[in-house]
């Protein structure tokens, strides 16, 4: 058995109730190093071409990668993998809180399910067993009370040797495309539609608990190593480098001001200009006064050393009594900046609906602004709401379109898929409103702000999605190339695949990405070493990344979905170029970033087909080299 891993998985066959563990094979790991990475490899294998996303053929993974409950910095990361019914593509979602951690010590580095279920259903992982148990009473209930009801009956107390739960709310239910898996009663794998998969298999929840503890290689020396480590986020910081004192100050959610003005958050469904259409945003969302307003503690997922979350509450006013995970900068741009909306405490009050309901944020947010934009443009009438009448920054209308998607009543059934599905649904020109790039709801960040995500949103197996690459996510002891300038796209190629394929390690070690972005890059090697027995350098790790990107992106080739071909709608991108506000005059040249990446990844620029020779050279690639070469 591998150091860092529990050494086996389980496979769930849901259609015959049947359960069996797997050993991972040893190639398998060191090539694909865990979370996503292995999943990825053993989806690609099992999972038959053209598989419904929502059919029994589709495999739903739940994984966990080398250093989740481990010592590391941050160590506490799962994610949630299966093709996507919003994409049709490769589908992932990554979540913190304390579910992963438990996971292993219940014995498991990760469960793959098959098959549909005749009834609702939840998967026990007790201390190395595993077994199926009725959720009927439990179908139907939102994720926070599901989730209570749970660690009641298991003895759950916040720690991770009890009962801790992954699970959906009424929207993966009800197979909503935008649905995520939920745990902690607040922290989300949120993207891809994992939730609707989870719901199509019936099944409502995983609990795990268990005292089993993780083989390291030197258990002693990985907890020295995070001994050094904890002080150099601070000391970063100090410098003005990396995202430490932002995290333990305030969170995301500090960030939303000063994005309303600047230009990095999107406006108005992205027709709106920073600095001219929302400029009460600054002040509505201003970090200091959040904090000191709503936020009662600070919350920290399993073992993290800044804690970025936090439990809020409204104190006076018509939701007072509101409390709920604190807002998350994603959902304040996606609700507050693109709707206009300038009420914080209803803005806490859509981020508890959708965490109870189990939304994806950011796609729920991004769909009710589109509907908005219909009703503005007379695409849809109050004969189609139902009489709800819709306007930009209209907080309660907002709220009551929000539970109408969760139980796709009326006009909410249309919604309840995203905004590639409901433009389709309505027509009459709405697809130019629906903000999507290859049917997923495109983050939060802008990349006339991030040139470097322009590429990302658009050539990812996941596309629309912020944390997959581009200059945001860069760590901050690296520097930028010489002579880097992120508006010139001949110059960032190599620097765009080496953040790519840093993303890919980071996301499959099992560390949260907010601490690649305030300590060391080097965290993840030094903890390898001491926990898992490798010792290559992070440079050497990145060859894993690549492997790892290459065969996400095979996934996606196989169904038929080639990323050269798929369009950003011009609004991102400045297309045309804003006259007003501070992304005035900017348009990004997505042509050229595209044939760049195409170019250092090895990919035919019209194609995307990957060479034979540089699948070759990565290793571990035999099942996508057969099939795209025989």
């Amino acid at each position: 058995m591998a150091n860092g891993y529990m050494g086996k998985i389980l496979n769930v066959d849901l259609s015959s109730g049947t359960l069996s563990d797997e050993v991972i094979a040893d190639d398998i790991l060191r090539d694909y190093v865990g979370g996503y990475g292995v999943a990825a490899r053993l989806l690609y294998e099992r999972m038959p071409a053209g598989a419904a996303p929502l059919g029994p053929e589709n495999l739903l993974a739940v994984f966990t990668g080398p250093l989740t409950g481990s010592p590391s910095i941050e160590g506490n990361r799962f994610v949630v993998c299966c093709k996507s019914p919003l994409t049709g593509g490769w589908g992932d979602a990554n979540c913190g809180g304390t579910f992963g951690p438990a996971m292993k010590a219940a014995g498991y580095d990760g469960v793959i399910f098959s098959g549909i279920s005749s009834k609702p259903v939840y998967l026990l992982l007790d201390d190395g067993a595993a077994s199926l148990h009725d959720a009927s009473d439990l179908w139907g209930q939102d994720a926070n009370e599901a989730e209570e009801a749970l660690q009641k009956e298991y003895g759950g107390d916040g720690r991770v040797s009890k009962a801790q739960v992954a699970l959906i709310g009424q929207a993966g239910e009800n197979l909503s495309y935008m649905a995520c898996v939920m745990n902690d009663y607040g922290r989300a794998a949120g993207r891809s539609g994992v939730g609707a998969v989870m719901g199509s298999k019936k099944v409502k929840a995983i609990v795990a608990r268990g005292e089993q503890e993780l083989p390291m290689l030197d258990a002693d020396a990985a907890a020295a190593t995070r001994r050094r480590y904890i002080p150099t986020g601070k000391e970063l910081a100090d410098r003005g480098k990396g995202g430490y004192d932002t995290f333990v100050d305030y969170g995301t959610i500090g960030i939303t001001g000063e994005s309303s003005y600047s230009g990095d958050g999107p406006i108005k469904n992205w027709g709106g200009r920073a600095n001219v259409d929302f400029k009460e945003g600054r002040d509505v969302y201003e970090q200091d006064m959040l904090i000191e307003t709503y936020q009662d503690r600070k919350y920290g997922c399993w073992r993290c050393t800044m804690s970025c979350g936090g439990h809020m509450s409204v104190k006076e006013g018509p939701l007072a009594g509101t409390k709920h995970h604190k807002v998350e900068y994603e959902t304040a741009a996606a609700f507050g900046l693109m709707n206009m909306m300038p009420s914080f405490p209803h803005l806490l009050k859509l981020n508890e609906l959708c965490n109870r309901f189990g939304f994806d944020t950011i796609s729920a947010g991004v769909t009710t602004s589109f509907a908005v934009e219909c009703f503005e443009e007379g695409l849809i009438t109050a004969e189609d709401t139902g009489g709800l009448e819709l306007a930009w920054g209209d907080a309660d209308s907002l709220i009551t379109l929000l539970e109408m998607m969760a139980h796709r009543e009326g006009i909410g059934d249309i919604l309840a898929d995203g905004v590639k599905v409901a433009a389709k649904k309505i027509g009459k020109g709405s697809e130019q409103y629906a903000m999507h790039v290859g049917g997923s709801e495109v983050a939060m960040h802008d990349p006339k702000f991030t040139p470097g995500l322009a590429p990302t949103y658009k050539l990812d197996a996941t596309p629309g999605r912020h944390t997959q690459g581009g200059e945001l996510v860069a760590p901050p002891d690296v520097d930028e190339p010489a002579g880097y300038d992120a508006h010139k796209y001949d110059t960032h190629a190599d620097w765009h695949k080496w953040l790519v394929d840093a993303v890919h390690v980071v996301n499959s070690s099992g560390v949260c990405l907010f601490a690649w972005s305030s300590y060391p890059h080097t965290f993840i090697p030094d903890f390898m070493k001491d926990v898992a027995g490798h010792t290559g350098t992070f440079d050497e790790m990145l060859k894993a990344g690549e492997r790892i990107g290459q065969i996400r992106h095979a996934f996606n080739l196989r169904e038929g979905i080639n990323p050269v071909e798929i369009s950003i709608p011009g609004r991102i991108i400045g297309d045309p170029a804003q006259t007003e506000g501070n992304m005035r005059g900017i348009t990004i040249d997505i042509d050229m970033q595209t044939e760049k990446f195409c170019k250092v990844m090895g990919w035919d620029g019209a194609t995307a087909v990957p060479s034979r020779e540089r699948l070759e050279s990565l290793g571990g690639l035999e099942p996508v080299i057969a099939e795209l070469y025989g």
